[in-house]
Parts: C-alpha cells; structure tokens; sequence
C-alpha cells in the first residue's frame, strides 16, 4: 500500500508521493472501483438541526481515509449513512456502480467496527470472528479457512479459544477487527476503534491497522477526534465542521498547507498572529498585529492588502534565541518576546511567550541534549521563514 514518511514529526502511512497506491493492472482497477464510494450533495437534517451538509466526496478503492472534526461536526453521521443506520435526507451514495443508500444495511455488506466491540460474550474469539460467515451461509472448510486467515492477520491465533472476558482491551480490539473483516466487505468503517485504549496500547494499535492495511483490500473510513491519529495512519483526510467539510487532503497538505483558520488551529499545534495586511509581494504576505510589529507567511487565495487576516506558523518551525530588542524588518527577521511561564514535561517543555502589549503564545520545545533551556523572565527572539507560515482569512 504505501511506505512510511515523516512530516511535522508524525510518522505517517502514505506513499512517498502523498497519495494512494494506483492499481497497476485492470483487474486491480476494477476492483478498486467495486470498493470507490461516492458521495454527492449528500445531506442529514434531524428536525431543526442540520448534521451535515453539502457532503461531496471521492473516495479512492482501497483508501485509507479519515473523518476528523469536533465533536458534532457530522462524522459519524456520515459512517452512519454508509452502513445504513440513517437514511441521508438529500443526495446519493454509491459504492461501486451501485446506489447504497438504497440498499438496507444487511445487504451492503460492509465491515464495522465500533468503540465498543460489540463481541458476543458467550463466544470464543474463533465463533465471533465466524459469525458474520455462518449469517452469509458459509460453513465447513472454507469457514475454517476464513477464519484462521483473519485470526493470524490480527495476531491472536493463540487465543482463538479465549471469550472475551478472557482478553485484555487491546485483544478484543483486534477480535472485533477479525470479524469484521473476515467476509472480505469492500468497505470497512471505523468509528473511534481505539478510544477505549490507554496511550501506549492505543499508539501500537495504530501501527498494527496501517500493517493490515497493506494486507487487506478494503477501503477504509476511519472516524476519530485525534489529530494524531489521522496523521499517522491515513492516506487522506477529511476536516469537517458543523456538517461541512473544510479541507481534504494528505495529511502533509493538511498540516503544512491549511485551507483556512479552522483547519490551522484544529489540526496540531500552532502559533497565530492577527492584524491586518499591509502588504503582499511576491507571494510573501506582511500582517501589521495590533502591537505594530511585522509577521510574515505566505499569502493564501482571495488576500489583499488591508484584510483582516491571521498568520499561522507551526511551533516548530519558529528558532528561539535569547535576546531583545525590535528586529530588523524584512521576512526572516523575527519579533521580540518574554517567557512569562515555563511548564516542564518531561520529553518536553512549554513555554508561554509575551509578544509585544498582550499577545501570547505557546511553544512546545523538545529537552534533547544541546537544545538551549529558558526560564521564566527570559527575553527571546522569535523567528522563522516566511514560507514555513500561512497568511489565512
């Protein structure tokens, strides 16, 4: 499927190039357009409340792809959409050539797997994971085959035999996952599969899911609230926002390159400066802040000099030195500050930074060994490159 590359310090699960693997043959083609899901001017009302709108969407065949947006963006709306569980008030689906939101949901065959698990509890990990093929009237050897196959895939060959209150919470997560894919479905959905997960279980499960990707035909739509998440495991992924979706892209186009405010602030850590634009050139945007002082980024689409705009740097992007005093003007050039606050966090520290009057920021800075320590009363100079930052409405 893909190799792994490194951006903004996220491993994440995409080829070298951004996108997803293209089938190099027509039978690989044609199965990946049995597995492409499109969604057009696809909307949901619930009485007064509008849950999504507008939702147009390509979905690769075989794509790893990932809803992320607040809670009450629509998300799982939309999951809920594909499998079924609501009917869209406007637009189509179609998977394939064929119209899925006409279908009912027995007959969609598609993979879920839910938050919860959802496992029988009376069953072994070997009866769950044959249930959805003994529904589809799968028996005997092929049944057996089936089952030992999706066993195997997700690591748990020696505890097929096990119920699930025998099996810690990472193991009945990839029992669910073996039952969900043990039919083979063309769509698997995935709504916040590992919330219930502690951290350092919930990051190897990331890892372990990018590793079956690559095994399994399936296209993939994942539904998390965890930025992190996203970037490390999708090969594209979807911003939404009270119903609407506000960028899709890589996650290197959407960490790198946000569509606008929300996007920037939502998605990671960043670093904002608001005023006014004083003056574009040469594609290099001057903000003049409230405080008087110059910040420098890119400018983005529709910009002109005298908009009310924001300038979007990532923390890690900006170089710290001690020092005070105005900076030269000029991109590059920088702005003074003073740690107010220094909040210390083991692999980290976070500084909280004064600029200017009232302007404050926060800076994440890793304690390795060479990196320069602040305290708090230290005067700083902030700088970083004018293409490293994004000048957005």
């Amino acid at each position: 499927m893909s190799s792994r590359a490194q951006h903004g310090g996220v491993s994440t699960a995409h080829e070298t190039d951004g996108s997803p693997a293209v089938p190099r043959t027509a039978s690989e083609a044609a199965d990946a357009d049995d597995r492409q899901l499109r969604f057009t001017a696809v909307a949901k009302r619930y009485h007064d409340f509008q849950a999504v709108r507008e939702f147009d969407l390509e979905v690769r065949g075989g794509e790893f792809l990932t809803l992320l947006g607040p809670s009450g963006s629509g998300k799982t709306t939309v999951l809920s959409m594909v499998a079924g569980f609501q009917t869209p008030t406007a637009g189509t689906i179609h998977l394939g050539g064929q119209r899925l939101d006409r279908l009912p949901p027995e007959r969609r065959d598609i993979g879920m797997v839910f938050q919860s698990y959802a496992l029988f509890p009376h069953m072994t990990v070997e009866r769950n994971v044959a249930f959805p093929l003994r529904m589809r009237g799968i028996r005997g050897a092929e049944l057996k085959r089936r089952v030992s196959h999706a066993v195997d895939l997700v690591q748990l060959g020696a505890h097929a035999h096990k119920y699930p209150s025998q099996l810690s919470g990472g193991q009945q997560q990839r029992a669910a996952l073996a039952r969900a894919i043990v039919f083979e479905p063309p769509v698997l959905l995935m709504d916040e599969p590992l919330g219930a997960l502690d951290r350092r279980l919930r990051e190897a499960v990331q890892f372990e899911l990018v590793n079956l990707h690559r095994q399994i035909a399936s296209t993939i739509i994942y539904v998390t609230h965890d930025q992190d998440e996203a970037l490390t495991m999708s090969d594209r992924i979807v911003i939404m926002n009270e119903g609407r979706i506000e960028q899709v892209g890589t996650p290197r186009e959407i960490y790198a390159s946000p569509a606008n405010a929300f996007v920037a602030t939502f998605m990671g850590e960043s670093v904002e400066f608001r005023g006014r634009v004083e003056r574009i050139t040469d594609g290099t945007c001057a903000l003049r802040t409230a405080d008087g002082a110059l910040a420098y980024g890119r400018t983005s689409p529709g910009l002109a000099t005298g908009d009310e705009a924001v300038v979007v740097v990532r923390p890690e992007r900006i170089a710290l030195s001690a020092g005070s005093g105005p900076a030269a003007d000029g991109p590059g050039a920088g702005m003074s500050g003073r740690i107010t606050e220094v909040l210390y966090m083991g692999q980290r520290s976070r500084y909280t930074v004064l600029v200017g009057g009232d302007t404050v920021l926060h800076l994440i800075r890793e304690n390795t060994v060479g990196m320069a320590g602040y305290t708090a009363g230290d005067e700083l100079l902030l700088r970083w490159a004018a293409d490293e930052a994004v000048v957005l409405r």
